[in-house]
């Protein structure tokens, strides 16, 4: 069996929440494989809002495994808020989720160290969601870090206060105030209760399943342009967010890799700080927002918003491998009687689709093209001749195929492009 993937194309925040939901009936095994709670996946079942940051978004269908691979990296007070909030609405957590042994732990000095980090930046900003993300991460790579297997271990309290000392150390060069003792009973609070959590020892666990013809669904957070390699740098993750991630996170061998099915919104949104080439900063960017409801998921903040970016959505497409395109929020641009979709860029005195090695200290210029809206989007039969158009350009400029288009929030509001046959 292979291991098929959902990941975002954009900057986060493209719904895959909801798709990862609606195509989990498909799978065995729902797994996350890199980041942390800054991801934010908004699911709409029966009318009813829900916010993931670190469990899978298969917790709510039946039967099926949420695994949280060693990739990820977990804030215990998240992750059993987040349990204690679906077990309120008769989800049996217990039941559906398995932890990598290997994940690694965000402490409460992860998120001091983050603040402090960010505070001490001023108007150069990287705009952090101060989970305690980035340090975790430079731990994990400095070969300091904490793991969940950790938790069951007789010296954890022991490795715990050893790095507890590096990051007070560390805080001494920042001029920020902190209270750690109330941050810290509480996520002791939480390691105690997550102990009774299945964990398991990734490489086995996941490749077992594979051998036992297991279908495997890999969930992406953030999005492809926020990669740590191939994002818009320094204003990026602390992870790799694109489909060779999924190896590493999973612990998987690159021959099972099946589909990789991308995600991306009819416009673009961006949380914080960065490069936006097709950013909108005037009235139509704030009806963008206002129509899409573009408010971050895990930190409340306005999203940034523009016209879809199409080279920035190639360059996402090539680097992921993606054999499928999911469009979200198509319903949002029927707010606009034509809408605009940024073709090229133009720097250095050309015009080009390809992003230049460093987009921040570049004054890029977006070509932008425009189209028709289409109206009410039907829930079957044939779309309309405008969507058809959008969607027939977006193809032929990414020689990459369209299975869906979401027209709504809720879990059934997709058109299925190819009349039902995505990962048939």
């Amino acid at each position: 069996m292979q291991v098929d993937v959902i990941l975002g194309l954009q900057w986060g925040d493209e719904g895959k929440g909801k798709i990862v939901d609606f195509l989990a009936d498909k799978y065995d095994i729902i797994a996350r494989f890199q980041g942390g709670p800054n991801a934010g996946h908004t699911l709409y079942i029966d009318g009813v809002k829900h916010v993931l940051h670190t469990i899978p978004s298969g917790i709510f269908r039946d039967g099926k495994i949420n695994y949280i691979g060693n990739g990820v990296v977990i804030d215990p007070v998240t992750l059993l808020k987040e349990i204690e909030n679906l077990e309120k609405q008769g989800i049996p957590v217990k039941e559906r989720l398995v932890i990598s042994k290997r994940a690694n732990l965000i402490l409460p000095t992860h998120k001091i160290l983050d603040a402090a980090s960010e505070s001490s930046k001023g108007t150069s900003k990287i705009g952090s969601t101060l989970k305690g993300i980035g340090p975790t991460y430079m731990d994990k790579t400095g070969r300091n870090g904490l793991r969940f297997g950790d938790i069951q271990e007789e010296d954890f309290i022991v490795k715990y206060e050893l790095l507890k000392a590096k990051h007070l150390q560390l805080l001494q060069i920042y001029n920020f105030d902190y209270e750690l003792k109330e941050m810290e009973d509480a996520w002791f609070e939480a390691v105690e209760k997550l102990k009774d959590f299945k964990q398991v020892e990734s490489v086995y666990f996941i490749n077992e399943a594979l051998k036992k013809g297991k279908r495997i669904l890999a969930e992406g957070a953030q999005g492809s342009m926020l990669d740590i390699d191939f994002g818009t740098y320094p204003f990026v993750t602390s992870s790799n967010t694109i489909s060779a991630a999924v190896c590493t996170g999973l612990g998987i061998s690159p021959k099972h890799i099946g589909e990789v099915i991308g995600i991306t919104k009819a416009y673009c949104t961006r949380v914080g700080g960065g490069p936006f080439p097709s950013e909108l900063d005037d009235e139509v960017g704030e009806k963008l927002r206002k129509e899409g409801s573009e408010f971050g998921a895990t930190t409340g903040r306005p999203r940034r918003c523009g016209w879809i970016d199409l080279p920035a959505l190639n360059y996402a497409c090539l680097i992921n491998g993606v054999t499928k395109l999911i469009i979200t929020k198509a319903d949002i641009l029927n707010s606009f009687e034509e809408f605009g979709v940024t073709t090229h860029y133009k720097y250095d005195n050309k015009e080009t689709k390809d992003l230049p090695y460093d987009m921040v200290n570049k004054k890029i210029v977006p070509t932008n093209i425009f189209f028709k809206s289409w109206g009410d989007i039907p829930a079957s039969g044939p779309i309309s001749a405008e969507l058809k158009a959008y969607v027939d350009y977006l193809e032929k400029y990414l020689n990459t195929k369209v299975a869906m288009v979401s027209n709504g929030p809720g879990r059934e509001q997709l058109i299925d492009l190819t009349e039902g046959k995505l990962l048939a």
